[in-house]
């Protein structure tokens, strides 16, 4: 038996949504999470759908300026947010810092984790910079110190199953350094 709100009691919502720039609207079963509503509803594939699990950070998006894994989120709780996904990043033809270092040191392999890691990162730094410390930060009374140490803490949710950690990190340290 169907109902008026759809099978099993779904029920729909109307929500609007920021992405790379771009204001979007779209109606969503509640139950759709962010990763679902941006691939499958709004056709934006940068945040890739890996274990659905919020394990692997594929997913990981910028959401209201910071890192997000999309998969762990129902898109209705998101309404009116502003979405910055790694083709976002880009200001026209010119890449984002981060991009730029990922491609100069060759930080990714497959390429399918990429846009994650980039997303991941860029927000990671930003978490750094605001002085918010991690679980390896030695003296929580003095501004944390960039060592590859609080890099890959900072970065243990994204997984690569290529292993380009090495070069990742690099890149990391590069854009940092711009």
């Amino acid at each position: 038996m169907n109902h008026p709100s759809g099978p099993r009691g779904a029920r729909h919502a109307k929500i609007a949504l920021d992405v790379d720039g771009e204001h979007r609207t779209l109606e969503v079963d509640t139950r759709t999470t962010l990763l679902d509503a941006l691939r499958e509803h709004l056709d934006v594939t940068a945040p890739k759908k890996g274990c659905d699990h919020g394990q692997c950070g594929s997913c990981t998006v910028l959401l209201d300026g910071r890192r997000a894994t999309t998969c762990l989120t129902f898109a209705v709780a998101h309404d009116g947010a502003r979405i910055t996904t790694a083709r976002g990043l880009a200001d026209g033809d010119e890449l984002h810092a981060m991009q730029q270092a990922f491609v100069e040191q060759d930080g990714l392999q497959c390429g399918y984790c990429t846009p994650g890691q980039i997303c991941s990162a860029v927000g990671m730094l930003d978490e750094f910079w605001a002085q918010h410390p991690s679980n390896v930060t030695e003296d929580l009374t003095a501004p944390p110190e960039l060592t590859d140490d609080e890099i890959r803490e900072r970065m243990s949710g994204n997984l690569c199953r290529c292993g380009a950690y090495t070069n990742i990190l690099a890149a990391i340290r590069q854009a940092a350094e711009a």
